[in-house]
């Protein structure tokens, strides 16, 4: 298993290279940031699904990117979601190495129904408020850079807690995400967010897995069906 990983992870930094080559050298109609937004983001959100903590070195990188790309865009939120994005990636990262029992590593679990009507909440008000800033500062496409700014930021939230729901508010964003790139003249980050719906998906589908298996062993152990039925209604 180690040895596929590291082959995973050498393929994936080949075919970045070679994209920054191809994008530098003018072979592809490209600018250098997109492409380096490109290559980081899908490598950011492979090592996510693979549950690999070099995620959030790697998000950050691709944060800075970004926050130049959109700024240039004029989608100012995107332009500061990053931002935000930079202060999260650093918990996130803390949190997944200390955030379990006794500091330890973080593992995968469930967003209990309050966190769920926060969150809700947050994405209701705070769309409405950052459509009204942004339309204030002539915002290219107010509604749908407010909108998906905030379920970005609630799906960041659920990932920095390794909560599996995370992957369900990320494939919401994306879908209009994609929409949203394409007729802002952004090409490669649209098609960027095609990977990352299908890297969405895939990571659904393997912290499922994860999770599945941990909730078995839990359930086996003594008393842990009370236990599982006490946090999800927390």
């Amino acid at each position: 298993m180690a040895m596929i990983k590291r082959l995973d992870l050498w393929l994936l930094t080949v075919l970045s290279a070679a994209l920054v080559v191809a994008s530098w050298r003018g072979w592809l109609p490209y600018s250098l940031i997109e492409t380096f937004g490109f290559v980081t983001g899908a490598a950011s959100v492979y090592l996510t699904l693979k549950l690999d903590i070099l995620n959030f070195p790697v998000g950050i990188a691709n944060d800075i990117f970004f926050l130049v790309l959109f700024a240039q865009a004029r989608l100012f939120a995107g332009a500061g979601l990053q931002l935000v994005y930079l202060i999260l990636a650093i918990h996130g990262w803390y949190w997944w190495l200390y955030g379990g029992p006794q500091r330890t590593a973080l593992d995968v679990g469930r967003a209990t129904r309050k966190q769920w009507a926060a969150l809700i909440l947050f994405v209701l008000l705070g769309t409405i408020g950052l459509t009204l800033t942004l339309r204030a500062v002539n915002g290219s496409a107010p509604v749908l850079d407010a909108l998906t700014t905030v379920l970005s930021l609630a799906a960041q939230y659920l990932l920095n807690y390794k909560l599996i729901e995370n992957w369900f508010v990320w494939i919401t964003a994306d879908v209009i995400f994609i929409y949203l790139y394409r007729t802002s003249e952004l090409r490669l980050t649209a098609i960027l967010y095609v990977i990352f719906l299908c890297l969405c998906i895939g990571g659904l589908i393997n912290w499922r897995r994860v999770l599945r298996a941990r909730e078995a062993a839990a359930s086996a152990a003594p008393g842990g069906n009370v236990l599982r039925e006490e946090a999800a209604h927390d």
